[in-house]
């Protein structure tokens, strides 16, 4: 795939005046969110209806704000910004180590930030200073050896620590996912990646079955030996970095997630064992989904989203408030918007014209993908509860305006490779 960038990147790329252009007022990459925030604001009201104050306003107001923002941002060559981008994520880290000290407390998780007239979530804009820097990191040096592995990962490893002991569990497995993909963009063996990605079965073998870890590590081992020209040794480092991961895992599951969050990862697999605790929510959420049926209640008229049955319904479980009052056509017609927006990054990223824009579009496409799937899991069943929410519909302004700011960015790249090629 970089080939490809290289090649077009090697005719040149004239720098010219950009002119306002109205075409991308009308880009799909800026509607298809816009109305997914129009609806998701009418689902707020609905699940917010019997209260004083209600979201709804809020979030579809902060969805045109982001939706200007984006268009604005769409003409700033990304190659002007590479030099702020390492102050940025270090003013990211700041704010990350802030939270400890000054941070609001929500629901348990100490994550936001009182700025005065609005809070502000660092958490969500770390997502973006980390694919920023991360491809700014990437682009510099090829991941070739183990050695190329150290700045990338350590570009990751500090935020993802500052957000893990807030507790954030969603965000830090985001963060590990971006990574993942990224360095897999950049051309690093697919071995390399599954012996990263497989640190979590690691760490859930040796909560659960630790015994198994006897074959699962030599499996490690044969996957290192078999990607790098010095076998014994890089066998011998991933053998140890699991190992490592594994002694580690009793810390983190006892001081790095609060017990309401170990609940959730347990009690996913048969939430009636605590119908009014920790599987409270997915109960409730598949009732709600369940009794949407195929065309759904009608906006503003479901029922259990009405008597706020789903506690935080407006936030993670949002897709719930779809699944009862748009029913299962509402569901897949919002699916299908998301499969078409991913798509389009996808597609922007392959054409990118430099290595660099190439992997700030995949990093962002797979933040996207990946917050789109746990959710939707989330929701149904499928997967447990970790507080990821649903970009453009779950209600957060923090959220909200920094994915509208990465759609921009997209915009910017895609309207710089559609130069180049005319």
């Amino acid at each position: 795939m970089f080939r490809r960038i290289s090649l077009l990147n090697k005719r040149g790329f004239l720098s010219k005046k950009d002119n306002f252009n109205r075409g991308l007022l009308f880009s799909p990459l800026l509607l298809i969110p816009l109305f997914l925030v129009i609806v998701s604001g009418l689902l707020i009201k609905s699940v917010q209806e019997s209260l004083i104050v209600s979201n709804y306003l809020s979030h579809i107001l902060t969805g045109f704000l982001g939706y200007f923002l984006a268009f604005f941002i769409s003409y700033i060559p990304l190659e002007r910004i590479r030099k702020y981008l390492v102050p940025f994520y270090l003013f990211t880290l700041v704010s990350l180590l802030l939270i400890y000290f000054f941070g609001i407390s929500v629901s348990g998780a100490q994550r936001w930030l009182n700025l005065g007239i609005f809070s502000f979530q660092p958490s969500e804009v770390a997502k973006l200073s980390t694919v920023l820097t991360l491809a700014l990191v990437l682009d510099k040096k090829l991941v070739l050896t183990t050695r190329d592995l150290i700045l990338p990962l350590l570009v990751v490893i500090i935020p993802w620590l500052l957000i893990f002991f807030q507790p954030d569990l969603g965000t830090s497995l985001v963060l590990l996912v971006l990574t993942s993909v990224m360095l897999y963009w950049s051309q690093m063996p697919i071995e390399w990646i599954l012996i990263l990605m497989f640190c979590i079965f690691t760490s859930i073998l040796y909560l659960t079955l630790p015994t198994l870890l006897i074959f699962w590590i030599p499996v490690i081992g044969y996957l290192a030996y078999r990607s790098s020209r010095k076998k014994i040794i890089f066998s011998a480092l991933a053998i140890s970095f699991h190992l490592l991961v594994a002694k580690l895992t009793p810390f983190l599951w006892e001081y790095g997630l609060k017990e309401y969050q170990k609940d959730r990862l347990v009690l996913f697999l048969d939430p009636n064992r605590d119908p009014l605790g920790g599987g409270y929510h997915l109960i409730q959420s598949q009732i709600a989904i369940g009794s949407g049926g195929l065309f759904g209640t009608g906006l503003l008229r479901g029922k259990l989203t009405n008597l706020q049955f789903i506690p935080e319904q407006h936030t993670d479980f949002i897709f719930s408030a779809l699944g009862e009052e748009l029913g299962f056509v509402g569901c897949i017609i919002v699916l299908f918007l998301f499969f078409f927006l991913i798509k389009n990054l996808i597609n922007t990223a392959t054409n990118a014209r430099t290595n660099f824009e190439s992997l700030i579009v995949i990093g962002i496409a797979s933040t996207f993908l990946f917050q789109i799937i746990i959710n939707l899991f989330m929701t149904i069943g499928l997967g447990p509860v970790t507080g990821i929410p649903l970009p453009f519909m779950s209600y957060g302004r923090t959220s909200l305006v920094t994915n509208f700011i990465s759609i921009g960015f997209v915009l910017s790249i895609l309207k710089r490779s559609r130069s180049l090629r005319s």
